[in-house]
């Protein structure tokens, strides 16, 4: 199925570059098959190019003619003004894949004015290394076929889970953000580990299979996270020391917070956009 189909990424930045080095780290893609086209940043382009041998263009209605599969990877601010663009050159025997936070698949829909299959899905950064959680869902016009594709796809960057639209916000503040959470953490034991006066290169190992480890226990063993915790306590033991200084400073309703704010950002950021873009509608209407 991929071999048939060429991809062209709207937008040449970080979650794009992810996705093409999965995609091309899987050998299920062809260097051929992949378009990477932004509105001028020659520099962003060469370094594509010379980095992983894609095709790359300034023209982004050629880059779409050409292509089977767009995939939406500008920054949100730039959504409306990209699919803007898009209109002459997009058609309905395309599909579009959506890896913007917040924009519905509904808004993208009526601005383009095509009754076009489009698959939002929210990836995350560890795509890079083949270790992305992404979310998927399924717009008005996208059937199973192109749901297949976009989990082939996705598939090749790490797992994909299959979710209602409306839970996406969820999934972004989530597992969206969710990688910059655990170095924030990682960040934090790095500098305890300098303070406790241990050499760099050994903290980081230790922290790293620890994390490693403690990931490997939550998937492989069938107890809840905090029986798995519980079993590592005992009474009057550093575990329990550490963790009452955890629970002092509300830890985990800390992190709580900024999941649940992360994903209300989600949303807000999709209300903002639907908004210009409603505008840009109303515009055209009345032209």
């Amino acid at each position: 199925m991929n071999k048939k189909l060429t991809y062209a990424f709207i937008g040449a930045g970080s979650m794009a570059e992810a996705m093409v080095s999965g995609m091309l780290n899987s050998e299920l893609f062809e260097k051929e098959q992949l378009i990477v086209t932004n509105r001028s940043n020659k520099e962003r382009l060469d370094y594509f190019k010379e980095q992983y041998g894609v095709v790359v263009t300034h023209d982004q209605g050629e880059a779409i003619k050409n292509a089977g599969v767009i995939i939406l990877a500008m920054k949100p601010k730039d959504v409306t003004t990209a699919l803007e663009g898009m209109k002459p050159f997009v058609s309905e025997k395309q599909m579009l894949i959506s890896v913007i936070a917040g924009v519905s698949t509904k808004s993208m829909e009526e601005l383009l004015g095509l009754n076009i299959a489009i698959i939002r899905a929210m990836p995350n950064t560890s795509a890079t290394i083949g270790y992305s959680a992404t979310a998927i869902s399924k717009g008005t016009y996208a059937d199973d076929l192109h749901e297949t594709i976009a989990e082939t796809l996705f598939l090749t960057i790490g797992t994909v889970s299959k979710v209602n639209e409306e839970d996406l916000h969820a999934v972004t503040g989530l597992s969206g953000s969710g990688p910059a959470y655990v170095y924030y953490l990682v960040e934090a034991m790095e500098k305890a580990a300098v303070d406790l006066g241990l050499a760099k290169d050994v903290s980081k190992e230790l922290i790293l299979q620890t994390i490693i480890g403690a990931a490997e226990m939550l998937k492989s063993s069938p107890k809840h996270p905090s029986t798995l915790r519980k079993e590592i306590m005992s009474a009057g033991g550093t575990t329990e020391a550490g963790l009452k200084v955890l629970e002092q400073y509300k830890y985990q309703e800390a992190m709580i917070q900024c999941i649940e704010r992360a994903a209300a950002r989600s949303a807000e950021m999709g209300i903002e956009i639907e908004n210009k873009m409603n505008e840009t509608i109303a515009k055209s209407a009345s032209a």
